[in-house]
C-alpha cells in the first residue's frame, strides 16, 4: 500500500473517491453474499436432511483416501453405519495419517483431487503442534461461512458498509512442510486471499501480519488505521484489541509526531521490505484532534480517531473477561462474536449482537454431539444436530474437507436455543484439563511435562504444586507450591515458563505479544496441598489410591 500526495487534504479527497468508485463492485459481491445468507438460512429448515446429503458427499469423495480403506468406507451409505464403522477420533490417533499428508501423501486422509494449501497449525495435547490441511473445499467452506457471517452482520449495521476495516490477523507463513508447503495461520491466507473488493476495504497491508515484534506489528496497524474512518475492527481475540489501544497509549508521542510529520517511525526496525515503500501524507488536523484529546481525558483513546460501528472476535467462555475493559474504550459499540473458529474449521455463525452464541453451521461439517456427562467414555453416545436439547451441555465432533473423520474437537458447548431445526449453542470451555485465557488452550498435560523440564533446568525440587489463570490487565498464571530445598521459587517459575513456550505454540505467542503475563509464584507452608488433597478425599467419599491430584485449575480467578 503506497500513499503519494503531501496534502492531508488530498488524501482525504482520494479516499472519499475511491469509496464512491468501489460501490458497483461491492453491489456485486454483496449479491453473491446474499445468495450464500440465504441458501444457509433456508438449510436450517431441513436440518437433518442436510446434513445427510453432506456425509454422502463427503463419503463418496474420501473412499480411496487410505483411512476410508482401513475402516471400511467405501460400503458405507448412512450415518449409523458411519458411526459402526470409525471411532470418535483425536488429533493423536489421526497423527499417522496426518504425518503422510503433511509429507506429501496427501491421499492417506484426503481425496485424490484435493490439493493442500497450508497446513494451519494450533498447539495439540503434546509437545507437536497440530497441523490441519486447508484443502482448496476446505478453504471455500470457511470462505463462504465468513461471507454469510459477514454479510448478515453489516445488513444490521449499514453504516459500516463501503467503510475501511481493520483485521488483525497472523502469519500463514510461519514455517514450510517438508515438500514446501506454507505452514501458519489460516487468518492470514483468508485475508490475501480475500475477495478484491474487500481487500481495497482493509486499511492495514497483509505483510504486517508477519512482523514478528508485537509492539512493531500493533504500531504498524495503528499507522495504518489512525485517521481512517474505520467501520469495525475484527480479530480473534479481543486481547488484540486491547493491546492495539494499549500500543497507541504507550506511544502516544510517536504516533503524533509521525502523523505530523507523514512519516512511519515503529519501535523497532524488524519490517518487511515492502515498509520501504510506504508514503504518508502529513496530517496536521488530526495531529491537533489527537492532542486536544489528550488534553481533555489524560490519554489517547479510541475515540479521538475512531468511530467504530461495531467490534467483532470472541466473546465466549474465559474471554467475556476482557469485556468490561473494550466497553469503558468503546463505550456503546456492539459486540458481534465471530462464532466457534478453531484452526479445524468454523461450527457457528452468530446472528445477532452481544452474545456468543451461533447457530451451528450444517453447511460445512458434518456435527456429532456428545452429551457432556459421557465425555470420558470410551465409546461415548453420539447425537446428532437435530437431536439436542436447549440447555444441554455437549462436546463437539466434526467430519469435514480438512481430513477430518469423526474428529472430537474437545469444546464443550451449551444449547441455548434452535434456529429453524438447529441448535444455537455457545462455547463453554475447551476439555476438562485445559486452560484458556487468551486463547493458548494450556493443558494439564504440558503444564506437568514443563514442571519436570523447570525441575532438571534448576535442580528445584518439588512434588506438589497448583497452576491457575489469574485475569489481570495482563492475564497471568500462577503458580502455587512448596518448594522443598529452600530455593528461589521465582528461579522455577521463570524455567516453567520457558518450558511452556516450548510445548506450546500458542502460550509462547501470547507470551511474545505481552497478551499473557509471565508465571508468578506463590510460596505455600509446607503441608498445605497435601492437607487439602486430604480433604478433598474425604469430602468426595472416595479412597486415596483413586484421587488424582489436578496441577491445572481451569477456572480462571478474577482481577488480581
Amino acid at each position: 500500500m503506497v500513499f503519494h500526495g503531501p496534502t492531508e487534504w488530498g488524501y482525504t479527497l482520494r479516499m472519499g473517491l475511491r469509496q464512491e468508485l468501489l460501490r458497483p463492485m461491492a453491489r456485486i459481491g454483496a449479491l453473491h453474499a446474499s445468495m450464500q445468507l440465504h441458501a444457509f438460512l433456508a438449510a436450517h429448515r431441513r436440518t437433518r436432511e442436510v446434513q445427510d446429503e453432506w456425509l454422502a458427499e463427503f463419503l463418496a469423495a474420501h473412499a480411496r483416501s487410505d483411512f476410508a480403506r482401513d475402516h471400511g468406507l467405501a460400503a458405507v451409505r448412512t450415518y449409523r453405519e458411519y458411526r459402526a464403522a470409525v471411532p470418535i477420533q483425536t488429533y493423536e490417533t489421526l497423527r499417522p495419517y496426518m504425518r503422510r499428508v503433511i509429507e506429501g501423501q496427501t491421499t492417506a486422509l484426503l481425496p485424490e483431487h484435493e490439493k493442500v494449501l497450508m497446513f494451519s497449525m494450533t498447539s495439540g495435547t503434546t509437545g507437536e503442534p497440530k497441523h490441519i490441511p486447508v484443502t482448496s473445499r476446505f478453504l471455500a467452506d470457511v470462505r463462504r461461512g465468513w461471507n454469510v457471517f459477514g454479510l448478515n452482520t453489516l445488513n444490521k449495521h449499514k453504516r459500516a458498509w463501503l467503510r475501511p476495516i481493520v483485521q488483525i490477523s497472523s502469519s500463514a507463513h510461519e514455517k514450510v512442510s517438508p515438500t514446501g508447503v506454507p505452514c501458519g495461520a489460516i487468518s492470514g491466507l483468508l485475508a490475501r486471499t480475500q475477495k478484491k473488493i474487500v481487500q481495497r476495504m482493509y486499511v492495514v497491508p497483509p505483510w504486517a501480519a508477519d512482523i514478528a515484534d508485537p509492539a512493531t506489528r500493533y504500531y504498524t496497524i495503528l499507522r495504518f488505521s489512525i485517521g481512517r474512518d474505520v467501520a469495525f475492527l475484527t480479530t480473534a481475540n479481543p486481547s488484540s484489541v486491547l493491546k492495539l489501544v494499549e500500543t497507541a497509549q504507550r506511544f502516544a508521542d510517536r504516533l503524533i509526531e509521525d502523523m505530523y510529520n507523514g512519516t512511519f517511525r515503529p519501535p523497532t526496525d524488524a519490517l518487511p521490505k515492502q515498509a520501504r515503500e510506504v508514503r504518508f501524507p502529513r496530517q496536521p488536523r488530526l495531529t491537533r484532534r489527537l492532542q486536544e484529546g489528550i488534553a481533555a481525558d489524560g490519554m489517547l483513546l479510541p475515540k479521538h480517531f475512531w468511530t467504530p460501528a461495531f467490534l467483532t472476535h470472541w466473546t465466549g467462555g474465559t474471554l467475556r473477561l476482557y469485556l468490561r475493559r473494550l466497553r469503558e474504550f468503546f463505550p456503546g459499540v456492539p459486540i458481534r462474536d465471530i462464532g466457534l473458529l478453531a484452526s479445524e474449521g468454523r461450527f457457528s455463525v452468530p446472528l445477532d449482537d452481544e452474545t456468543p452464541a451461533g447457530v451451528a453451521e450444517i453447511t460445512s461439517n458434518f456435527l456429532e454431539f456428545i452429551p457432556a456427562e459421557q465425555r470420558e467414555k470410551d465409546n461415548p453416545e453420539t447425537l446428532r444436530a437435530h437431536e439436542l436439547e436447549i440447555g444441554g451441555e455437549y462436546v463437539l465432533v466434526t467430519t469435514n474437507w480438512a481430513g477430518l473423520y469423526r474428529y472430537n474437537l474437545d469444546d464443550r458447548v451449551r444449547v441455548v436455543d434452535f434456529f429453524g431445526q438447529s441448535p444455537v449453542f455457545e462455547f463453554l470451555s475447551r476439555g476438562l484439563h485445559t486452560a484458556n485465557i487468551t486463547g493458548e488452550k494450556l493443558t494439564e498435560h504440558q503444564v506437568v511435562e514443563a514442571m519436570q523440564k523447570a525441575r532438571r533446568k534448576t535442580g528445584v525440587a518439588v512434588e506438589r504444586f497448583v497452576m491457575q489463570g489469574r485475569f489481570a490487565e495482563t492475564p497471568f498464571y500462577e503458580l502455587r507450591m512448596e518448594p522443598a530445598n529452600g530455593a528461589d521459587p521465582a528461579v522455577l517459575a521463570e524455567a516453567l515458563d520457558e518450558a511452556l513456550c516450548e510445548l506450546n505454540m500458542e502460550y509462547a505467542s501470547k507470551r511474545k505479544s505481552e497478551r499473557l503475563g509471565a508465571i508468578q509464584p506463590i510460596l505455600l507452608p509446607p503441608g498445605l496441598l497435601e492437607k487439602a488433597e486430604h480433604e478433598n478425599i474425604h469430602r468426595r467419599r472416595g479412597r486415596s489410591e483413586q484421587y488424582k491430584h489436578q496441577y491445572l485449575l481451569t477456572e480462571v480467578q478474577g482481577d488480581a
